[in-house]
């Protein structure tokens, strides 16, 4: 990758992203859902896509709405095993908090959850959301997933909802979450399969990548 004075591109296979635009079109995307999260998008959110994706009535209870109806993942993390009572979670790319605040109640007071997003707005939602719930071992911080705010070896479970696709340099990411795992940690990610190579062309449309 190129330093962030030359605009930090990233060569993946021979295509190059400009690492900055992209994330700045990511969080243009994500502010819109939520500031408004009922205008209808080109993808579910909200009260229809948990139905959808499968979240059970129980973990959804004393979940504010402010962070369900700006939900927008693409499946459901804990499909692949509920978090245990105690266990440190780090969710990368939180959003407005939905999946950060499941967890926020299945770890309970002995645990801590830290949810992580760059995108101000989202992050304002999921905060006002904790502020609602009133769970302590909740914890909200601005960052990227290719660069943590969370030290090393602190994680039970890393959690992601329809992120890691965002990611031009998801080895990066992927060495990121093996950072802030413990050595008996686990992944529980949910995200969009790619069943075809993707045109090099493509992934310098930045429009295509966000949507």
């Amino acid at each position: 990758m190129k330093n962030e004075a030359e605009g930090a591109y990233i060569e993946q296979q021979g295509a190059t992203v400009n690492v900055n635009e992209l994330r700045k079109a990511i969080s243009r995307e994500y502010e819109e859902v939520a500031e408004n999260p009922t205008k209808g998008f080109h993808f579910h959110t909200g009260r229809q896509l948990v139905s959808i994706v499968g979240y059970k009535p129980d973990w959804l209870k004393g979940i504010p709405e402010a962070a369900i109806e700006s939900f927008a993942g693409t499946g459901c993390p804990f499909s692949l095993g509920e978090i245990k009572s105690g266990e440190h979670v780090v969710d990368i790319g939180c959003g407005a908090g939905i999946d950060t605040l499941i967890a926020g109640k299945m770890v309970g007071s002995r645990g801590h959850v830290i949810g992580v997003d760059m995108t101000d707005k989202m992050l304002a939602r999921a905060r006002k959301a904790n502020e609602e719930a009133g769970f302590t071992q909740v914890e909200f911080k601005k960052g990227y997933m290719e660069d943590l705010p969370v030290q090393d070896e602190w994680a039970d479970v890393i959690i992601s909802n329809g992120v890691l696709n965002l990611a031009p340099d998801k080895k990066k990411v992927l060495q990121e979450f093996a950072r802030v795992l413990k050595p008996s940690g686990r992944l529980q990610i949910a995200d969009i399969p790619v069943q075809r190579k993707v045109p090099e062309s493509a992934k310098r449309k930045i429009d295509l990548w966000t949507g």
